[in-house]
């Protein structure tokens, strides 16, 4: 693939992470600030203590546009990183046209980069958690998504190796069990906390999580559509077809070998 379809390339995933994540902020406001609030005014509820300070970032300044600079930022950054993956994809995992390669890339980020690290650290409200292990939580999510990412890749490169001998299909469910043995072993391995109270709602906990989770699938689920589209009417014009899907990834595949 040369440098003009990478480019070109990028800047359609750029473009597709910034309506993915202007679908996501939509999302994150009306499902997961009023949880957020809830669970705000329950920690000042519980507080025996007042320092009087005064905030350097206003509530109303963080549920707004801040909120909306961080999520339309993430939304650019991993749109542009999933169509670099995309450009070295394309061809290489199978008879898959733009389209299809495009939900594949958005399915495993959304599956490797969020759901398998938030099964193990899943995400909580204000109020919940101690606040001297913020910073060894935090370090210990983004090594679970590193860890997650990387046996991903891995799981790829031997569902490749396998599928002369294995197959297809038999190749695929081995590489994937070997992910699932190996991320059960992260998870046994890495220390876990539980620092809810029990006096946090348990319903009010479910919910954030939830709206979190939603937040994520929105993103990916909207970017694998759209970048889909736009990739397939960069790579093949004019058609829609399957076949033209498949000629393209041949071509692809032919230029990158």
């Amino acid at each position: 693939m040369n440098s003009i379809s990478v480019r070109a390339l990028l800047v359609r995933g750029m473009l597709a992470g910034l309506a993915a994540g202007v679908l996501a902020l939509l999302v994150a406001y009306f499902l997961g600030e009023s949880r957020v609030d809830a669970a705000i005014a329950l920690e000042e509820a519980h507080s025996h203590h007042h320092d009087g300070g005064e905030e350097l970032v206003s509530r109303t300044m963080q549920s707004t546009a801040g909120l909306a600079t961080g999520v339309l930022v993430f939304g650019v950054a991993v749109g542009g990183i999933a169509a670099l993956v995309f450009c070295y994809a394309l061809g290489r995992i199978g008879r898959f046209g733009p389209r299809a390669t495009a939900a594949l890339i958005a399915g495993a980020a959304l599956l490797a980069v969020y759901v398998v690290p938030f099964l193990k650290y899943p995400a909580n409200p204000p109020a919940v958690g101690n606040p001297d292990t913020i910073g060894r939580r935090t370090a210990l999510f983004f090594l679970m998504v590193a860890l997650s990412v990387l046996l991903a890749v891995a799981a790829v490169i031997l569902g490749r190796r396998l599928a002369p001998r294995l197959g297809n299909w038999n190749a695929t469910v081995a590489a994937s069990a070997a992910y699932v043995l190996l991320i059960g072993v992260s998870y046994v391995f890495l220390p876990s906390y539980n620092e809810v109270g029990k006096d946090f709602p348990a319903a009010l906990l479910w919910e954030f999580r939830l709206s979190t989770l939603a937040v994520q699938a929105t993103l990916w689920a909207t970017f694998g559509l759209v970048f889909g589209a736009l990739t397939e009417r960069l790579l093949a014009p004019g058609t829609g077809t399957v076949a033209a899907g498949k000629s393209a990834a041949n071509r692809a595949a032919a230029a990158a070998g």
